[in-house]
């Protein structure tokens, strides 16, 4: 069975084509600028790169030359299109309905889109690229893996705010998070690599990148997770602000007279680390300024890992304890810096980190613990598109 995953976003769509078989990635690339002047197609396969430029004026002409660059005689991966057995799409909010993912069908797609309205920079290019694709492989089964579906197991302790009880019953005001799919993909792998059961862990995973989250994961099931109502919440973020008091919003509303846009694109775009520091967005120009003396670079530097460390600790009392520590996404992946100083002084909680094993451990699985450390620290690389082709195959199997 080879799965293509999608994953869409307003201007962009990137793409995998999965081989079920041996879960071997037979191409997979990136379209940018769809909608806008200059789209280009980046189509790879076995490291060989070709680029494509050509107008595409909406996510149905990127879609249907994604599957062109498929099937081409010199760098295509199949022959036709029917060797293309499902289409596993990344769809960010599922709400409370989706604790799974599910066979796309005319009920999906309108709760899909009654989602929009708590997540409406993501489910809306969602939904487009699901459009597209049926529009382009009418006979091809669908499947939505939602970011959210991981987190409903969280207890109502957990997920709800002390608001209004109403608030929640009529507009779905609760805590939902999101990462879902990399939380879920990568406990399940830090256990494989353990040779672990998941059911007997205690884990905390932190899923840090330009966006960042931590989850617990108590037997395999999310228990509690950083993010929000929205992917605001939580871990102080590339552009994104973190947890904030409340009372903030309705003070730059009345007394910096600034309107509710102007607030969301503040929290949202223009917070976080870029915020903080006026240097960027990216960590490794933190890093760099850090390394250079920069005083906000080493503000911004000690802020990120303060909130983080405070979120471990915090999970760890709720699950009365804790197995392992996961580090995942581009920060937690390649950055042994970043891990160092989250991992440091956490010695009462039985966190140890091998500063060499660290060192070393850039994109690949690695342990690395401390011989004395009780908790298993790891780095695990994330695989949103293999769990999104797994789910995809395992609900397509089914209809066969």
């Amino acid at each position: 069975m080879k799965v293509l995953v999608v994953n869409c976003g307003s201007s962009s769509l990137k793409y995998q084509l999965i081989n079920m078989e041996d879960e071997a990635v037979l191409a997979k690339g990136l379209v940018e600028r769809i909608g806008i002047e200059g789209s280009v197609l980046t189509h790879k396969v076995n490291g060989e790169k070709y680029v494509i430029e050509e107008p595409m004026k909406d996510h149905t002409i990127a879609i249907k030359l994604v599957l062109n660059a498929l099937v081409d005689k010199k760098h295509g991966v199949i022959k036709d299109m029917n060797e293309i057995s499902a289409v596993g799409h990344r769809v960010v909010h599922g709400g409370e309905k989706y604790a799974k993912s599910v066979l796309i069908d005319d009920e999906v797609m309108k709760s899909i889109e009654e989602c929009s309205k708590l997540a409406p920079l993501h489910n809306p290019p969602n939904i487009i690229g699901i459009n597209a694709c049926k529009e382009l492989m009418p006979n091809t089964p669908m499947v939505a893996v939602f970011d959210t579906a991981f987190h409903q197991t969280m207890p109502d302790y957990a997920y709800l705010y002390a608001l209004p009880y109403d608030l929640y019953k009529k507009h779905g005001i609760r805590r939902y998070g999101f990462h879902g799919t990399s939380h879920k993909f990568v406990s399940k792998a830090a256990a494989d690599f353990l040779g672990k059961d998941i059911k007997d862990l205690k884990t905390v995973v932190c899923h840090l990148g330009g966006g960042a989250s931590v989850t617990a994961v108590n037997g395999g099931k999310s228990v509690d997770t950083s993010m929000g109502f929205t992917p605001l919440a939580g871990l102080v973020m590339g552009t994104r602000s973190g947890d904030i008091d409340p009372a903030i919003v309705s003070f730059m509303i009345k007394e910096l007279n600034m309107t509710p846009e102007e607030v969301d694109t503040t929290l949202n775009k223009k917070s976080g680390i870029l915020g903080l520091s006026e240097i960027g967005s990216d960590m490794r120009d933190i890093k760099k300024g850090v390394r250079e003396d920069n005083p906000r670079a080493k503000l911004v530097f000690n802020v990120f890992h303060y909130r983080i460390k405070k979120f471990i600790g915090a999970y760890a009392a709720a699950m009365n304890g804790l197995d392992c520590l996961v580090f995942t996404g581009g920060i937690g992946e390649n950055s042994p810096e970043n891990r160092h100083e989250i991992c440091k002084d956490m010695d009462f909680l039985g966190i140890k980190a091998d500063e060499e094993k660290n060192k070393e451990a850039i994109g690949i699985d690695t342990d690395i613990s401390a011989k004395d450390s009780k908790v298993k620290v790891l780095v695990i690389p994330t695989n949103e598109e293999l769990m999104i082709a797994r789910d995809t195959k395992e609900i397509v199997g089914v209809l066969k």
